[in-house]
Protein backbone atom coordinates (compact mmCIF):
# COMPACT_ATOMS: atom_id res chain seq x y z
CA UNK A 1 0.00 0.00 0.00
CA UNK A 2 2.97 2.76 0.85
CA UNK A 3 4.38 1.94 -2.67
CA UNK A 4 1.38 3.14 -4.03
CA UNK A 5 0.69 6.16 -1.82
CA UNK A 6 4.76 7.24 -1.92
CA UNK A 7 4.34 7.20 -5.84
CA UNK A 8 1.24 9.55 -5.44
CA UNK A 9 2.86 11.77 -3.16
CA UNK A 10 5.84 11.75 -5.90
CA UNK A 11 3.88 12.53 -8.92
CA UNK A 12 2.31 15.15 -7.44
CA UNK A 13 5.38 16.92 -5.55
CA UNK A 14 7.09 16.95 -8.61
CA UNK A 15 4.61 18.27 -11.22
CA UNK A 16 3.84 21.68 -8.80
CA UNK A 17 7.93 21.80 -8.66
CA UNK A 18 8.47 22.08 -12.13
CA UNK A 19 5.44 23.00 -14.02
CA UNK A 20 3.71 25.44 -11.20
CA UNK A 21 6.55 26.71 -8.97
CA UNK A 22 9.07 26.97 -10.07
CA UNK A 23 8.11 28.51 -13.30
CA UNK A 24 5.92 30.92 -11.18
CA UNK A 25 9.69 32.18 -9.64
CA UNK A 26 11.30 32.06 -13.03
CA UNK A 27 9.33 33.91 -15.07
CA UNK A 28 8.68 37.05 -12.91
CA UNK A 29 11.02 37.62 -10.26
CA UNK A 30 14.37 38.42 -12.06
CA UNK A 31 14.70 42.24 -12.47
CA UNK A 32 17.02 43.08 -15.81
CA UNK A 33 16.66 46.70 -14.85
CA UNK A 34 18.03 46.92 -11.47
CA UNK A 35 19.51 43.41 -10.77
CA UNK A 36 18.28 41.42 -8.26
CA UNK A 37 15.07 39.97 -7.69
CA UNK A 38 11.43 41.31 -8.11
CA UNK A 39 9.91 39.48 -4.80
CA UNK A 40 6.42 41.18 -4.20
CA UNK A 41 3.35 39.71 -6.26
CA UNK A 42 -0.21 39.83 -5.53
CA UNK A 43 -2.99 37.18 -5.36
CA UNK A 44 -2.90 37.06 -9.08
CA UNK A 45 0.64 36.48 -9.76
CA UNK A 46 1.69 40.50 -10.82
CA UNK A 47 4.16 42.36 -9.25
CA UNK A 48 2.08 44.58 -6.91
CA UNK A 49 4.73 47.17 -7.13
CA UNK A 50 6.23 47.32 -3.44
CA UNK A 51 9.75 49.76 -4.10
CA UNK A 52 11.99 47.72 -2.24
CA UNK A 53 14.45 44.51 -1.70
CA UNK A 54 15.38 42.94 1.57
CA UNK A 55 17.81 41.24 2.21
CA UNK A 56 16.02 38.03 3.76
CA UNK A 57 14.20 37.84 -0.31
CA UNK A 58 17.37 38.74 -2.15
CA UNK A 59 19.01 35.74 -0.29
CA UNK A 60 16.03 33.46 0.06
CA UNK A 61 15.87 33.87 -3.77
CA UNK A 62 19.84 33.23 -4.50
CA UNK A 63 19.19 29.82 -2.37
CA UNK A 64 15.99 28.55 -3.85
CA UNK A 65 17.37 28.85 -7.65
CA UNK A 66 21.11 27.76 -6.25
CA UNK A 67 19.40 24.48 -4.55
CA UNK A 68 17.20 23.84 -7.63
CA UNK A 69 19.88 23.84 -9.57
CA UNK A 70 21.94 21.56 -7.14
CA UNK A 71 18.86 19.17 -6.86
CA UNK A 72 18.98 18.89 -10.69
CA UNK A 73 16.09 21.18 -11.71
CA UNK A 74 16.38 23.95 -14.68
CA UNK A 75 19.10 23.06 -17.57
CA UNK A 76 21.49 25.09 -16.02
CA UNK A 77 18.58 28.18 -15.87
CA UNK A 78 18.61 28.28 -12.43
CA UNK A 79 22.52 28.83 -11.98
CA UNK A 80 22.12 31.56 -14.22
CA UNK A 81 19.31 33.27 -12.27
CA UNK A 82 21.19 32.49 -8.79
CA UNK A 83 24.65 34.17 -10.03
CA UNK A 84 22.20 36.99 -11.17
CA UNK A 85 21.23 37.73 -7.74
CA UNK A 86 24.56 37.32 -5.90
CA UNK A 87 25.79 40.27 -8.45
CA UNK A 88 23.17 41.99 -6.41
CA UNK A 89 23.99 41.38 -3.33
CA UNK A 90 27.84 41.74 -3.76
CA UNK A 91 27.71 44.90 -5.55
CA UNK A 92 24.61 47.12 -4.19
CA UNK A 93 23.89 45.25 -0.37
CA UNK A 94 27.81 44.60 0.55
CA UNK A 95 28.52 47.33 3.04
CA UNK A 96 32.27 47.98 2.07
CA UNK A 97 32.93 50.27 4.88
CA UNK A 98 31.87 48.30 7.68
CA UNK A 99 31.28 45.00 6.34
CA UNK A 100 28.07 42.97 6.34
CA UNK A 101 25.06 43.73 4.21
CA UNK A 102 22.35 45.98 4.95
CA UNK A 103 18.79 44.87 5.45
CA UNK A 104 16.99 46.87 3.25
CA UNK A 105 17.25 48.55 -0.39
CA UNK A 106 14.99 50.19 -2.90
CA UNK A 107 14.46 48.62 -6.22
CA UNK A 108 16.86 50.45 -7.43
CA UNK A 109 19.30 49.64 -4.74
CA UNK A 110 19.62 52.43 -2.75
CA UNK A 111 19.78 51.61 0.74
CA UNK A 112 16.50 52.43 2.56
CA UNK A 113 17.71 50.67 6.23
CA UNK A 114 21.43 50.46 6.99
CA UNK A 115 21.98 48.32 10.03
CA UNK A 116 22.92 44.77 10.06
CA UNK A 117 20.02 41.80 11.09
CA UNK A 118 22.30 38.90 12.17
CA UNK A 119 18.85 37.11 10.84
CA UNK A 120 19.21 38.09 7.79
CA UNK A 121 22.89 37.34 7.98
CA UNK A 122 22.11 33.39 8.69
CA UNK A 123 20.51 33.58 5.26
CA UNK A 124 23.61 34.87 3.60
CA UNK A 125 26.20 32.47 5.06
CA UNK A 126 23.32 29.45 4.16
CA UNK A 127 22.35 31.20 0.43
CA UNK A 128 25.96 31.81 -0.45
CA UNK A 129 27.27 28.81 1.04
CA UNK A 130 25.05 26.89 -1.27
CA UNK A 131 25.58 28.82 -4.36
CA UNK A 132 29.04 27.75 -4.35
CA UNK A 133 28.00 23.99 -3.94
CA UNK A 134 25.62 24.34 -6.77
CA UNK A 135 27.91 26.26 -9.12
CA UNK A 136 31.35 26.29 -7.63
CA UNK A 137 32.13 29.99 -8.23
CA UNK A 138 34.37 30.58 -5.32
CA UNK A 139 32.50 34.49 -4.63
CA UNK A 140 29.64 32.68 -2.80
CA UNK A 141 31.58 30.86 -0.35
CA UNK A 142 34.21 33.97 0.04
CA UNK A 143 31.04 36.37 1.23
CA UNK A 144 29.95 33.28 3.13
CA UNK A 145 32.98 33.39 5.01
CA UNK A 146 33.37 36.92 5.51
CA UNK A 147 29.82 37.25 7.50
CA UNK A 148 30.65 34.44 9.36
CA UNK A 149 33.70 35.58 10.51
CA UNK A 150 32.40 39.29 11.44
CA UNK A 151 29.15 37.69 13.37
CA UNK A 152 31.88 35.48 15.45
CA UNK A 153 33.58 38.86 15.72
CA UNK A 154 30.41 41.47 16.48
CA UNK A 155 27.50 39.12 17.26
CA UNK A 156 29.02 36.26 19.65
CA UNK A 157 27.95 36.80 23.77
CA UNK A 158 31.27 35.85 25.17
CA UNK A 159 29.98 35.79 28.56
CA UNK A 160 26.29 34.00 28.34
CA UNK A 161 26.81 32.17 25.13
CA UNK A 162 24.88 32.46 21.89
CA UNK A 163 24.52 35.72 19.65
CA UNK A 164 23.19 39.13 19.98
CA UNK A 165 20.84 39.95 16.58
CA UNK A 166 20.14 43.49 16.18
CA UNK A 167 23.00 46.21 15.29
CA UNK A 168 23.56 49.26 14.04
CA UNK A 169 25.81 49.94 10.87
CA UNK A 170 28.67 50.07 12.75
CA UNK A 171 27.92 46.84 14.55
CA UNK A 172 26.94 48.37 17.36
CA UNK A 173 24.66 46.78 19.78
CA UNK A 174 20.72 48.14 19.48
CA UNK A 175 19.21 49.27 22.68
CA UNK A 176 16.70 46.72 24.91
CA UNK A 177 12.87 45.88 23.84
CA UNK A 178 11.62 46.40 20.71
CA UNK A 179 14.95 47.19 19.20
CA UNK A 180 16.25 43.86 20.23
CA UNK A 181 19.45 44.36 21.86
CA UNK A 182 18.48 43.00 24.64
CA UNK A 183 16.94 39.70 23.24
CA UNK A 184 18.18 36.42 21.81
CA UNK A 185 15.88 33.75 19.84
CA UNK A 186 15.24 30.59 18.88
CA UNK A 187 14.71 31.69 15.15
CA UNK A 188 18.03 33.17 14.82
CA UNK A 189 20.60 30.60 16.50
CA UNK A 190 18.04 27.43 14.28
CA UNK A 191 18.91 29.36 11.43
CA UNK A 192 22.32 29.80 12.08
CA UNK A 193 22.73 26.28 12.64
CA UNK A 194 21.54 25.85 9.51
CA UNK A 195 23.75 28.33 7.79
CA UNK A 196 26.68 26.49 9.34
CA UNK A 197 25.64 23.39 7.99
CA UNK A 198 25.63 24.08 4.64
CA UNK A 199 28.96 26.46 5.21
CA UNK A 200 30.46 23.55 6.89
CA UNK A 201 29.39 21.73 4.04
CA UNK A 202 31.21 24.14 1.11
CA UNK A 203 34.63 24.93 3.19
CA UNK A 204 34.94 21.51 5.06
CA UNK A 205 36.71 23.76 7.98
CA UNK A 206 36.92 22.78 11.42
CA UNK A 207 36.14 26.31 12.78
CA UNK A 208 32.82 25.92 10.89
CA UNK A 209 32.47 22.49 11.85
CA UNK A 210 33.22 23.70 15.53
CA UNK A 211 30.60 26.51 15.77
CA UNK A 212 27.78 23.82 14.58
CA UNK A 213 28.17 21.86 16.95
CA UNK A 214 28.26 24.40 19.71
CA UNK A 215 24.92 25.74 18.48
CA UNK A 216 23.56 22.68 17.89
CA UNK A 217 24.51 22.04 21.78
CA UNK A 218 23.10 25.57 22.46
CA UNK A 219 19.55 25.11 21.27
CA UNK A 220 19.43 21.42 22.82
CA UNK A 221 20.50 22.41 26.13
CA UNK A 222 19.44 26.17 26.61
CA UNK A 223 16.62 26.82 23.61
CA UNK A 224 14.31 23.80 23.73
CA UNK A 225 12.43 23.53 26.42
CA UNK A 226 13.73 21.31 29.06
CA UNK A 227 10.95 19.01 29.40
CA UNK A 228 8.86 19.18 26.45
CA UNK A 229 11.69 19.74 24.02
CA UNK A 230 9.85 22.22 22.44
CA UNK A 231 11.28 25.20 20.83
CA UNK A 232 11.24 28.71 23.50
CA UNK A 233 11.06 31.49 20.74
CA UNK A 234 12.46 34.65 22.97
CA UNK A 235 15.43 34.59 25.22
CA UNK A 236 17.40 37.71 28.01
CA UNK A 237 20.76 37.63 26.97
CA UNK A 238 21.32 35.68 30.11
CA UNK A 239 18.82 32.97 29.03
CA UNK A 240 15.88 33.69 31.27
CA UNK A 241 12.74 33.02 29.24
CA UNK A 242 11.60 35.97 27.63
CA UNK A 243 8.06 37.49 26.93
CA UNK A 244 7.59 37.34 23.04
CA UNK A 245 7.09 40.70 21.52
CA UNK A 246 7.74 41.93 18.18
CA UNK A 247 10.89 43.82 17.14
CA UNK A 248 11.51 47.18 15.07
CA UNK A 249 12.92 45.11 12.55
CA UNK A 250 9.58 43.38 11.51
CA UNK A 251 10.56 39.00 11.32
CA UNK A 252 7.40 38.31 9.08
CA UNK A 253 4.22 38.36 9.59
CA UNK A 254 3.26 37.31 13.05
CA UNK A 255 0.05 37.91 14.67
CA UNK A 256 0.41 40.26 17.69
CA UNK A 257 -1.27 42.58 19.82
CA UNK A 258 -1.62 46.28 19.38
CA UNK A 259 1.24 46.56 22.26
CA UNK A 260 3.63 44.35 20.39
CA UNK A 261 3.16 41.41 22.86
CA UNK A 262 1.79 37.77 21.63
CA UNK A 263 -0.57 36.60 23.72
CA UNK A 264 0.59 33.81 26.03
CA UNK A 265 3.95 35.91 25.55
CA UNK A 266 6.06 33.20 27.97
CA UNK A 267 3.99 30.04 26.91
CA UNK A 268 3.92 29.61 23.32
CA UNK A 269 5.81 26.94 20.85
CA UNK A 270 5.70 26.62 17.25
CA UNK A 271 4.64 23.79 15.54
CA UNK A 272 6.46 24.07 12.17
CA UNK A 273 9.63 25.70 13.91
CA UNK A 274 9.89 22.43 16.31
CA UNK A 275 9.40 20.23 13.32
CA UNK A 276 11.93 22.18 10.87
CA UNK A 277 14.32 22.17 13.79
CA UNK A 278 14.42 18.47 14.06
CA UNK A 279 14.93 18.04 10.33
CA UNK A 280 17.40 20.29 10.08
CA UNK A 281 19.54 19.23 12.84
CA UNK A 282 19.03 15.61 10.88
CA UNK A 283 20.77 17.10 8.29
CA UNK A 284 23.50 18.66 10.33
CA UNK A 285 24.27 15.33 11.89
CA UNK A 286 24.48 14.05 8.32
CA UNK A 287 27.03 16.42 7.18
CA UNK A 288 28.96 16.17 10.30
CA UNK A 289 28.61 12.56 10.35
CA UNK A 290 27.12 11.95 13.75
CA UNK A 291 24.49 9.51 14.12
CA UNK A 292 20.69 10.20 15.06
CA UNK A 293 20.48 8.50 18.48
CA UNK A 294 22.58 10.83 19.67
CA UNK A 295 20.08 13.28 20.02
CA UNK A 296 17.59 10.66 19.96
CA UNK A 297 15.34 12.16 22.88
CA UNK A 298 15.37 15.48 21.45
CA UNK A 299 14.53 14.53 17.83
CA UNK A 300 11.33 12.70 18.97
CA UNK A 301 10.11 15.39 21.39
CA UNK A 302 9.87 17.78 18.53
CA UNK A 303 8.42 15.19 16.12
CA UNK A 304 6.14 13.41 18.72
CA UNK A 305 5.00 17.18 19.93
CA UNK A 306 3.58 18.16 16.48
CA UNK A 307 2.35 14.71 15.92
CA UNK A 308 0.10 14.99 18.72
CA UNK A 309 -1.33 18.59 18.96
CA UNK A 310 0.11 20.75 15.90
CA UNK A 311 -1.35 18.10 13.34
CA UNK A 312 -5.03 19.44 12.22
CA UNK A 313 -6.51 15.51 12.26
CA UNK A 314 -10.01 16.93 10.79
CA UNK A 315 -9.46 19.31 8.40
CA UNK A 316 -5.55 18.46 7.86
CA UNK A 317 -2.62 20.74 7.79
CA UNK A 318 -0.42 21.98 10.89
CA UNK A 319 -2.01 24.35 13.45
CA UNK A 320 0.33 27.82 14.11
CA UNK A 321 1.11 27.11 17.98
CA UNK A 322 0.21 26.27 21.24
CA UNK A 323 1.34 25.55 24.43
CA UNK A 324 4.48 23.31 25.28
CA UNK A 325 2.25 21.16 27.23
CA UNK A 326 -0.21 20.87 24.26
CA UNK A 327 -3.05 23.31 24.43
CA UNK A 328 -3.56 24.96 20.56
CA UNK A 329 -3.63 28.95 20.56
CA UNK A 330 -3.64 29.58 17.43
CA UNK A 331 -5.68 27.34 14.73
CA UNK A 332 -4.96 28.94 11.60
CA UNK A 333 -2.94 27.37 8.59
CA UNK A 334 0.09 29.46 7.65
CA UNK A 335 2.24 28.45 4.47
CA UNK A 336 5.41 27.36 6.09
CA UNK A 337 4.96 25.53 8.67
CA UNK A 338 3.20 23.48 6.07
CA UNK A 339 6.11 23.73 4.02
CA UNK A 340 8.55 22.54 7.03
CA UNK A 341 6.11 19.60 8.26
CA UNK A 342 6.30 18.14 5.03
CA UNK A 343 9.93 17.70 4.54
CA UNK A 344 10.12 16.65 8.70
CA UNK A 345 7.38 14.08 9.00
CA UNK A 346 8.67 12.22 5.57
CA UNK A 347 12.40 12.31 7.56
CA UNK A 348 11.05 10.90 10.38
CA UNK A 349 9.25 8.46 8.67
CA UNK A 350 11.90 7.58 7.07
CA UNK A 351 14.44 7.10 10.11
CA UNK A 352 11.54 5.86 12.53
CA UNK A 353 9.22 3.85 10.35
CA UNK A 354 6.50 4.90 12.25
CA UNK A 355 3.27 5.05 10.25
CA UNK A 356 1.65 8.18 12.50
CA UNK A 357 4.58 10.17 10.82
CA UNK A 358 3.84 8.99 7.58
CA UNK A 359 -0.22 9.96 8.35
CA UNK A 360 0.91 13.08 9.71
CA UNK A 361 2.70 13.69 6.16
CA UNK A 362 -0.76 12.59 4.21
CA UNK A 363 -2.53 15.09 6.85
CA UNK A 364 -0.12 17.89 5.67
CA UNK A 365 0.31 16.96 2.04
CA UNK A 366 -3.53 16.76 1.31
CA UNK A 367 -4.14 20.25 2.64
CA UNK A 368 -1.34 21.83 0.85
CA UNK A 369 -2.40 20.17 -2.76
CA UNK A 370 -6.40 20.63 -1.76
CA UNK A 371 -6.38 24.01 -0.32
CA UNK A 372 -2.87 26.21 0.38
CA UNK A 373 -1.43 25.76 -3.51
CA UNK A 374 -3.32 28.27 -5.66
CA UNK A 375 -3.11 25.79 -9.01
CA UNK A 376 -4.30 28.55 -10.89
CA UNK A 377 -1.17 30.76 -10.57
CA UNK A 378 1.57 28.16 -9.12
CA UNK A 379 2.34 29.56 -5.32
CA UNK A 380 0.71 28.88 -2.13
CA UNK A 381 -1.47 31.46 -0.27
CA UNK A 382 0.02 32.84 3.23
CA UNK A 383 -2.62 32.07 5.58
CA UNK A 384 -5.85 30.37 5.69
CA UNK A 385 -8.69 29.50 8.28
CA UNK A 386 -8.78 25.89 9.59
CA UNK A 387 -11.02 24.62 7.35
CA UNK A 388 -9.01 26.26 4.16
CA UNK A 389 -10.26 29.48 3.54
CA UNK A 390 -8.35 32.13 2.51
CA UNK A 391 -7.42 34.95 4.97
CA UNK A 392 -4.34 36.60 3.16
CA UNK A 393 -4.34 36.37 -0.28
CA UNK A 394 -0.66 37.96 -1.88
CA UNK A 395 1.69 35.51 -3.58
CA UNK A 396 4.38 36.89 -2.50
CA UNK A 397 6.13 39.67 -0.36
CA UNK A 398 9.32 40.19 1.53
CA UNK A 399 8.54 37.92 4.09
CA UNK A 400 7.20 34.77 2.21
CA UNK A 401 8.99 34.86 -1.22
CA UNK A 402 9.92 30.87 -2.56
CA UNK A 403 12.08 29.50 0.13
CA UNK A 404 9.76 27.32 2.54
CA UNK A 405 7.30 26.30 -0.83
CA UNK A 406 10.25 25.27 -2.93
CA UNK A 407 12.11 24.10 -0.50
CA UNK A 408 9.96 21.52 0.60
CA UNK A 409 9.06 20.16 -3.13
CA UNK A 410 12.92 19.90 -3.69
CA UNK A 411 13.22 18.51 -0.13
CA UNK A 412 10.56 16.00 -0.08
CA UNK A 413 10.99 14.91 -3.33
CA UNK A 414 14.56 13.96 -1.88
CA UNK A 415 13.03 12.05 0.86
CA UNK A 416 10.37 10.29 -1.22
CA UNK A 417 12.80 9.23 -4.13
CA UNK A 418 14.38 7.33 -0.73
CA UNK A 419 11.75 5.53 0.71
CA UNK A 420 10.59 4.75 -2.79
CA UNK A 421 13.95 2.64 -3.20
CA UNK A 422 13.91 1.69 -0.01
CA UNK A 423 10.23 -0.27 -0.51
CA UNK A 424 11.30 -1.63 -3.69
CA UNK A 425 14.46 -3.44 -2.38
CA UNK A 426 12.59 -4.61 0.30
CA UNK A 427 10.03 -6.29 -1.93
Amino acid sequence: MNQEILAQYRQEVHQHLTEELLPFWENRCVDRTHGGFITHFDKDGNDSGEDEKSLIAQTRTVYTFSAAHRAGHGDGRYADIARHGVDFLLEKMWDAEHGGFYWLMNRRGEVLIDEKIAYGHSFVMYSLSEYTLATGDPRGLEYAQRTFDLLQKYATDTHYGGYFEMFHRDWTLKGPGAAGGDRKTLDVHMHFMEAFTTLYEASGQEIHRRKLLEIIELLVRKIMHPEYGTGIPQFWADWRVAPQIKFDIVWGWDRFSEDGFKSASEDNTSYGHNVEFAWLLMHALDVLGIAYDEYRDQLLKSYDHAVAYGIDWEYGGVYVEGSHAGEVYDREKEFWQQAEVLIGMLDAYRVYQDEKYLKAYDATHRFVFDHLIDHRVGEWKPLLTRQGESIWTHMSHSWKVNYHSVRAMVQSLIRLDKLIQRQAESV
